[in-house]
């Protein structure tokens, strides 16, 4: 029987020249100068709760997906990113980031539509129009900022709120805004080129030397939500759920198992052979995304790997 996969549930690297150290939900942040290392680990999280057991090649989906999308739009707007010396790492500009995040909506879906079925008819100070269903088209894509939470959950506001409390300067913020329909525009396209529909996304922007950069990841399936093209119309004609492409199905397995996040529940048992399932849907989102093949990176040593690769980069560059 093969062995499994090996999987990155953290690092703890101790880099040449790292000042700063900081472990977000799924990355591993390393500063070192004036560039951040990021190492993609394989962890999960849902409710906003990080899942006991990590997913071997989840952390190498995503960081390929991201890099993969930053490349391609690189003449649209400048991006943080620098290089991928590693399958899980990317390394790039450390900048100074906005507070907001950029969210942009094509459909209305998630939590535009909760606001809507709750009677709103404004999100971030942008109009809904009436009588739309949920997953309808809006008739232009809509941006509804939201603030980044440093604790709890992120809140929706508007683009004189922005601009009132100093978030976002209003020659910057106009930017922003920009960049974030061009890329949109940019990301609608690749993904009917491979049979799906971008729903909406979300961009973060930094400043390095006065200049507004694109940082972090770009539509992934973690950022974003995407709808399979076909057979769209005719589940909106029935009123039925869209297909999503997306980690939707790692949800329904912890609701099913009486997990939502909600205090007093126990995380529920993770089987070997539902974590090799989770890593085969992230390898088929890559390639359903991308249009590429995956190529799965050596686990033998993995932690060793990522860490020569790094040093190499770095004595390199």
């Amino acid at each position: 029987m093969p062995t499994p996969p090996n999987a990155i549930m953290e690092t703890r690297f101790h880099f040449p020249g790292q000042t700063k150290f900081y472990r977000g939900k799924v990355r591993d942040v390393y500063t070192i100068g004036n560039q951040l290392v990021m190492v993609a680990s394989d962890r999960i999280s849902a409710f906003d709760h990080v899942l006991p057991r990590p997913i071997p090649f989840k952390g190498q989906v995503l960081n390929q997906i991201a890099a993969y999308f930053l490349n391609a739009t690189r003449d649209i707007a400048p991006n943080w990113l620098i290089a991928t010396p590693d399958p899980n790492v990317a390394v790039g500009h450390a900048c100074e980031p906005f507070r907001v995040e950029m969210v942009i909506r094509g459909y209305l879906a998630g939590h535009a539509w909760r606001e809507y079925k709750a009677g709103k008819r404004l999100i971030s100070g942008a109009p809904m129009p009436e009588g739309m269903k949920e997953n309808d088209p809006f008739p232009e894509p809509i941006i509804t900022p939201a603030t980044k939470a440093e604790e709890g959950h992120d809140e929706d506001i508007s683009r004189e709120e922005i601009i009132a409390q100093g978030f976002v300067g209003e020659e910057d913020y106009l930017l922003l805004e920009k960049y974030t329909r061009a890329l949109f525009r940019r990301g609608t396209e690749m993904a009917a080129a491979q049979g799906l529909i971008l729903v909406d996304t979300k961009y973060e922007f930094g400043k390095k030397d006065g200049q507004i950069y694109v940082i972090d990841e770009i539509h992934t399936p973690d950022s974003s939500r995407y709808f399979y093209k076909d057979g769209y119309e005719e589940r909106q004609a029935r009123g039925e759920h869209q297909k999503q492409l997306s980690k939707e199905f790692v949800r329904e397995w912890l609701m099913d198992h009486g997990f939502q996040g909600l205090e007093g529940q126990l995380m529920p048992v993770m089987l070997d052979a539902f974590v090799e399932q989770i890593s085969e849907r992230y390898i088929e989102l890559y390639e359903k995304i991308t249009g590429q093949g995956f190529e799965r990176a050596e686990t033998g040593g993995i932690e060793e790997r990522i860490r020569r690769n790094v040093v190499a980069f770095l004595e390199s560059a």
